[in-house]
This record gives structure tokens, sequence and C-alpha cells, in this order.
């Protein structure tokens, strides 16, 4: 058994949690409402302010699935009330982003500037013209926004140059040596 799906899942003040008759999981708070669809192998159940999980036999597949439900409902409950960010840092000369209402402007060394516009759920901000913070209640799609924005220029080992999250280590690579 899981020693992290055997932990309660504390609900705090504000958060509604339902829980359907085919395991969809729905968290509704101040930042919004997600929803999972858990196996049907794993029991949850709703006490005092906690969600308890439980596998329903002993399989391979249920154990499988017993940490996961109860890590995606943990996540789902911080979302809702803390929310997720990343930061993204660009290096570069030249690159830099702005935010034009939903869409974010992106110089990136390309002929063109890069245009995104903001998924539902998702928000964008420019802290400086070369940082980008990633805001959402799903873990999920923030690391995915902006693991999409940082594949228009992932950093590279000679120069360093591209967009990079915050405080991540890029190992640098020696170039060409002369004769």
């Amino acid at each position: 058994m899981s020693r992290i799906g055997k932990l309660p899942v504390t609900v705090p003040a504000g958060v509604e949690v339902t829980v359907s008759d085919h395991n969809l999981v729905t968290v509704k708070g101040p930042k919004g409402t997600l929803s999972e669809q858990i196996s049907t192998l794993i029991k949850v159940d709703q006490e005092e302010g906690k969600l308890h999980f439980s596998a329903v036999n002993d399989s391979r597949e249920a154990n499988m699935q017993f940490g996961l439900a109860r890590s995606l409902v943990n996540n789902m409950v911080h979302g809702v009330t803390v929310g997720y960010e990343k930061q993204l840092e660009m290096i570069g000369v030249g690159y830099r982003a702005e935010k034009k209402g939903k869409d974010l402007v992106m110089q990136l060394g390309y002929s063109h500037p890069v245009i995104m516009t903001d998924p539902e759920g998702i928000e964008t901000v420019c802290t400086s013209n070369t940082e980008i913070t990633v805001k959402g209640a799903s873990k999920a799609q923030v690391g995915n926004y902006a693991a999409v924005i940082r594949a228009w220029r992932s950093p590279e080992p000679y120069l360093g140059k591209g967009i990079r999250y915050k405080g991540e280590y890029v190992r640098r690579k020696e170039g060409k040596t002369g004769k």
C-alpha cells in the first residue's frame, strides 16, 4: 500500500468537494472549479472535513492507483485555495515579452513576434520584460502551458540563450577550439 495514499486530504473552509457515483471528484473553491475522474478501484470517503482513500481490492492495479488518486485530489484542493505558478526567465539579446490583453507577445529572435493567447483558467503575467509568470488553479495546466512557452526557445548549452524556468541550471559546453 502507498504511504501517500494512506494520508487524509484536509479540506479547508470555503472549499466544497463532491464525489459522484462513478468517482468523478469535483472541487470548488475561491480560485475556481476543478474535476478529475478517479479510478473505480479507489473508494473515496468524506468525513469531518477530510477525505480518506482506500483500495477496493488488493490487486496490483488498485495499489498503483491508490497514491495517484490521493495526490490528484490533494493538488486540486491546493489549486482552488492557493493556486500554482511557474516562473520563466528569458536570456538572450533582444528576447523580451509583454502582455497585450489576453495575449502574450514574445520577441525571440525570429523574424516575427510569437503571440500566444492564454487558455481558459490560465493567466500569464510579465513582471519585467524578460520574466513571465504563469498562474492557475490546475497544476497540470500551469506546468503544460509553461512548457509550451519554454519550447519556443529552449535554452541551448553553448551561449545559454533561451527561455528557462527560474532557478533552472543549464549545463554549458565548451565551443570549438582553434589550432
